[in-house]
């Protein structure tokens, strides 16, 4: 596995330059200073506490996208990972200079906490009379640097600052004093805490890509926002359920001499930060927070606020990190707020684009709610047919377990002719049919109620492009067509072959425990083709699963139903055919032709419906 090391940029050099004008156009309430690659609020309530932050850049939104009112009055940027230096600093004091005076709030990494403790000095040197207007905190909130390792430098500040910033923020936008704002802000920086995990380094623009520091099947746990190396690797990569109980046990447990920062108690009530560390999908972060969740209120903690999104980055890292704010166990926090204040804070909304949405509520209990089911006339309406002397059950089992073998190489094809979805797709639905057969709802006694069976695997496990198309097995809709080009996967047309192969098998006036001859199969198939046909355009040669199941069932048509294998190799001929043909239809459509016909790439769903007949004709 490599690192990410292509990017959209004119220079390295410019790059955050050219990130904060953008920025900027976002946020018209900003105004940007790019001699010293900061920005501010550009009309500042001088009445009002300032609050600024910054660090390296690469961290974003962090920590200019919190610049707005409500949160932060402005934001010093440096260069990738390094922080600004203290000129940059000082003038940004100077900048936002106000009646009641100025809180710093950085994250503990040296540099910048050198460098604006540095200008923070100098600005005191320079007005010695507003020398206590300015104050200065740093957080650090990571749990992977434990006591021994952290002697001296402490902990890192990762995802838990933007909390600190939120609470701040917001109480000083009611116009509170600076000890009130300073105070409460430390008190905060005092009650997180914060663990990531990656799946591997990220890399830096304008450097040379380094070679991976994992292999592919290892995670690191306690990363760096800079790309430092974690408290400990694992392998294999384990599944959401068992990784988020171990990030959760270093940030509570109460037995480690050296990570035990925070009393957790059972029945504590906390905040949860789920932080995208800039290369997580949201499909994946969902789950994330979902077992985060799950897994913090087992423990017996009552979580107050989720706060789930793209908060503080490591450029384009594959990671996560988990932050919990410990809220007050008592209703006061000395005299300067309370546990609902608190939260009151975090649910103002600012006017910034780097925050994200948030209920403003406690999560309630997960609950999943099931449509009042209508009587489903398919299992009691149709005809139990006999597969005869044909064993039926064996051969679905050896197709389903030719499509599992399969899935790598139409994967493989797939992932250049289409979205790359087509063999985990089929393996999917194969595992499903096997289930199915496992449970006995497959049964060479009832072949209809078999193929229902069938067809209720490829709508509710096979997924795709399914929609509409996976609606019910006795649709009488014939006006549909398939239109776009995107939608012709094998997934949709295999739901509807199967609906109309079930239907052709009940349309021939034949009797319960009928045994179903090659000819009937013949009729049913070559019913069930002309009804596909009904919903898509494509015809072969099309480039499509239409050309092998063309193939095979006309041929078989021609034999009466009597040469099964012929007809096979005939749609395994139209299967290998593919490779030389141009898309007119399928998502292959959309791929330059020449380059899958140079590369010998066959249509992945025609290669899967080759797999299936292949397989059901083997002994």
């Amino acid at each position: 596995m490599s690192a990410q090391s292509k990017h959209f940029l004119n220079d390295p050099a410019t790059l955050v330059l050219d990130s904060l004008q953008g920025l900027c156009a976002v946020n018209p309430q900003l105004v940007l200073d790019s001699h010293n690659k900061s920005v501010f609020v550009a009309n500042p309530d001088r009445s009002k506490v300032a609050l600024l932050c910054g660090g390296g850049s690469g961290h974003e939104p962090a920590h200019a996208g919190f610049v707005g009112k409500g949160i932060l009055t402005g934001a010093i940027c440096g260069n990738i990972f390094a922080s600004p230096n203290a000129s940059q600093v000082r003038r940004a004091i100077d900048f936002v200079d106000n009646e009641k005076g100025t809180v710093i709030i950085v994250k503990n990494y040296t540099g910048d906490v050198l460098n604006f403790g540095l200008a923070k000095e100098q600005y005191a040197a320079l007005h010695p009379t507003k020398a206590d207007k300015v104050k200065f905190l740093i957080v650090g909130d990571d749990v992977a640097v434990g006591r021994t390792q952290g002697s001296i430098v402490g902990r890192r500040g990762l995802a838990g600052t933007v909390l600190v910033y939120k609470v701040a923020g917001a109480l000083a936008d009611t116009g509170a004093s600076l000890d009130e704002v300073y105070n409460l802000a430390n008190w905060v920086a005092s009650n997180i805490v914060t663990i990531g995990v990656g799946l591997e380094h990220c890399h830096v623009p304008g450097t040379v890509p380094a070679l991976s520091h994992l292999e592919s099947h290892e995670i690191e746990i306690g990363m760096g926002i800079h790309n430092e190396s974690g408290y400990r690797r694992e392998s294999p990569v384990p599944k959401l359920g068992e990784l988020i109980p171990q990030l959760n046990t270093l940030l509570t447990a109460q037995d480690d001499p050296e990570r035990s920062f925070l009393q957790f108690e059972r029945g504590d009530n906390v905040v949860v930060l789920v932080n995208n560390l800039g290369g997580v999908s949201e499909l994946e972060l969902g789950a994330i927070v979902g077992e985060v969740t799950k897994d913090i209120s087992q423990r017996g903690f009552g979580i107050k606020r989720i706060l789930s999104g793209t908060f503080m980055t490591s450029l384009n890292m594959s990671g996560f990190s988990i932050t919990l704010l410990r809220l007050p166990s008592e209703d006061t926090v000395g005299d300067v707020v309370s546990r609902e204040i608190i939260l009151s804070l975090l649910d103002a909304k600012p006017e910034v684009p780097g925050w994200k949405w948030s209920a403003g509520t406690a999560p309630a209990a997960l609950s999943t709610t099931t449509p009042t089911q209508v009587t489903n006339i398919s299992q009691d309406s149709h005809l139990a047919l006999s597969a005869g002397q044909i064993d039926f059950v064996a051969r679905i089992q050896r197709a389903c377990n030719a499509l599992i073998d399969a899935e790598p190489d139409i994967t493989r094809m797939d992932n250049i002719a289409g979205d790359g979805d087509c063999g985990l797709t089929l393996k999917t639905g194969a595992e499903g049919v096997l289930q199915q057969i496992s449970q006995g709802k497959i049964s060479g006694n009832d072949v209809v109620g078999s193929i229902i069976a069938i067809s209720k695997v490829a709508e509710e496990a096979m997924g795709g492009t399914s929609g509409a198309l996976y609606s019910s097995v006795h649709s009488n809709s014939s006006s549909m067509i398939i239109d776009d080009p995107s939608s012709l996967s094998i997934h949709p047309p295999s739901r509807i072959f199967f609906s109309a192969l079930a239907q052709g098998l009940q349309s021939q006036s034949l009797s319960s425990g009928t045994a179903i001859t090659p000819s009937i199969w013949t009729s049913a198939l070559q019913s069930a083709l002309k009804g596909l046909y009904t919903y898509t355009r494509a015809r072969p040669p099309s480039r499509t699963l239409v050309d092998p199941l063309d193939a095979f069932i006309n041929t078989l048509l021609n034999s009466n139903g009597n040469n099964y294998e012929s007809a096979v190799k005939v749609a395994e001929e139209a299967a290998e055919g593919t490779k030389n043909l141009k898309a007119k239809a399928g998502r292959s459509a959309y791929v330059e032709g020449d380059r899958l016909r140079e590369q010998q790439v066959p249509d992945p769903g025609a290669w899967g419906v080759k797999t299936i007949l292949r397989g059901l004709l083997a002994e």
